[in-house]
């Protein structure tokens, strides 16, 4: 798959379905997210609609197969903290390492300077390497390291974030 035929666009409702595949997979199988129950989509629908309000929600999509989403959402809630928002990536199994996840977190990051947001803030599970690298490349830089705070598949894991200034 060529990157040059991804389509970048705003979420809409009928991508639900599809996000909620993607996310599932992640809850099941990885460390990447700290949920540990699948999510129904009427509970992806409410969040995605709670968060594409007041920040960007993107998909990239190939053909008609949604492959993988990215967005951004409060990072805390008080408002001196309104400039900065904590970004969310997840591709579909089989999309890695072909330029979709780049150009979707790029558009992630433009529209996010238009929006006014100053700083972007990545929550990454340690043992993601993967996640770490790609952040990295994208000019994010590790700012904080919290040991043994998530439980998952019994489990005490680190996680570290990441934070990207955008110029």
């Amino acid at each position: 798959m060529q990157v040059d035929n991804i389509c970048i666009r705003r979420l809409s409702p009928s991508d639900i379905q599809q996000i909620t595949n993607i996310y599932n997979h992640y809850i099941v199988s990885t460390t990447a997210t700290f949920e540990d129950e699948p999510v129904s989509e009427k509970e992806m629908l409410q969040r995605a609609d709670f968060i594409s309000t007041k920040y960007p929600y993107l998909v990239a999509v190939s053909g008609n197969e949604l492959i993988g989403y990215a967005y951004v959402h409060q990072w805390k809630d008080k408002s001196a903290y309104s400039a900065t928002a904590e970004s969310t990536i997840y591709l579909s199994p089989g999309n890695y390492y072909n330029g979709v996840g780049t150009k979707l977190m790029n558009e992630l990051i433009s529209q996010c300077k238009k929006s006014g947001i100053h700083s972007l803030i990545a929550c990454i599970t340690a043992e993601n390497t993967n996640s770490c690298k790609f952040h990295e490349k994208l000019g994010f830089k590790p700012v904080s390291y919290f040991k043994e705070v998530g439980l998952k598949f019994e489990r005490l894991l680190d996680i570290v974030d990441y934070q990207l200034i955008i110029k």
